[in-house]
């Protein structure tokens, strides 16, 4: 699902919150070392995407969020802000010659240059979190 975050909406950080999970707590946050990742360039998306890039600049930006039940990948156009929302059990992660991110028949591709090496620890710490919680009983409760 994906929402329109430019600007601050109760309704829209409640929509979050129940699908992913409030933000996580200073102490926890401290202790994961932090939730966000760098940003990285997109290199390409799936077709009902790509209404959220840039058509003109080369160049598209987009940074991924943890939360305590998901992840939301975070894509600028211009001046607006759209968040991709994806709960773990719908998250598979990809790695070839592009790192890519798919749930519900959607994709998004991150080239791996300097800005993905920068960001290969969130990564793993994405992937490690994921499989945590997707391995309690009470996520599915």
């Amino acid at each position: 699902m994906i929402v329109k975050t430019t600007y601050k909406d109760k309704e829209t950080e409640k929509l979050i919150a129940t699908h992913l999970g409030e933000t996580f707590p200073l102490l926890k946050r401290i202790k994961l070392k932090g939730i966000g990742s760098k940003r990285m360039i997109v290199h390409d998306v799936s077709p009902k995407l790509k209404q959220y890039l840039n058509t003109v600049d080369d160049l598209n930006y987009g940074n991924i969020e943890l939360r305590p039940k998901g992840i939301i990948v975070h894509i600028h156009k211009k001046l607006e802000s759209y968040s991709w929302i994806i709960p773990y059990y719908k998250l598979n992660i990809y790695t070839s010659s592009f790192f890519s991110i798919h749930a519900d028949g959607n994709f998004i591709q991150f080239k791996k240059n300097k800005l993905f090496v920068e960001n290969k620890s969130f990564i793993q710490k994405m992937v490690s979190q994921k499989n945590e919680i997707l391995n309690t009983t009470e996520y599915y409760g």
